[in-house]
């Protein structure tokens, strides 16, 4: 049986949740969703956009429930190594997940944020196996752009400089 490739994993992960990042994925602002810096690439936050439509939104713990946040940040997840993936050519590309951290726009007793995180962080490790596993911080907030329920950012080192 052949071994699949990190970016053959991404794609059947995001096909597992019925979506495709084929399409462009355009900052909102003055601003880039990747910038890199040597073997460091630290992205910008990513909501979960299929397209042009933010599918998870709402309040977790209110209007939204932690199994739809969850998926919500595998969305946002799967953007960010969309992204990777085009910056760099391939997500073999990158050395080491160093740093994860999740927003959830949540209820004032919801205190499940970091198992909204963990779907994120399962992800990485799915695609990445020991080279996904990374520090993290999982954050409740009060509101999120686009009345987004999750805002997923990430740092990864590239394994040769890459400007």
């Amino acid at each position: 049986m052949t071994q699949l490739t990190r970016d053959q994993i991404a794609d059947q992960i995001a096909a597992e949740l019925g979506h495709s990042f084929d399409g462009d994925i355009i900052a909102g602002g003055h601003y880039v969703p990747l910038v890199r810096d040597g073997r460091t690439v630290y992205l910008s936050g990513q909501v979960p956009r299929v397209g042009t439509t933010v599918v998870v939104t709402g309040r977790v713990g209110d209007a939204t429930s932690l199994d739809k946040a969850r998926e919500g940040a595998q969305i946002s997840t799967l953007r960010s190594l969309t992204l990777l993936r085009r910056a760099l050519g391939s997500l073999d590309a990158i050395e080491k997940v160093l740093r994860v951290c999740v927003f959830v726009q949540c209820t004032a007793d919801f205190t499940q944020q970091s198992e909204v995180a963990d779907a994120a962080s399962d992800l990485l490790h799915r695609v990445f196996g020991e080279a996904g596993v990374h520090v993290r911080t999982a954050v409740g907030v009060y509101q999120l752009p686009k009345n987004a329920s999750v805002e997923v950012e990430m740092t990864v080192a590239a394994k040769q400089n890459i400007g």
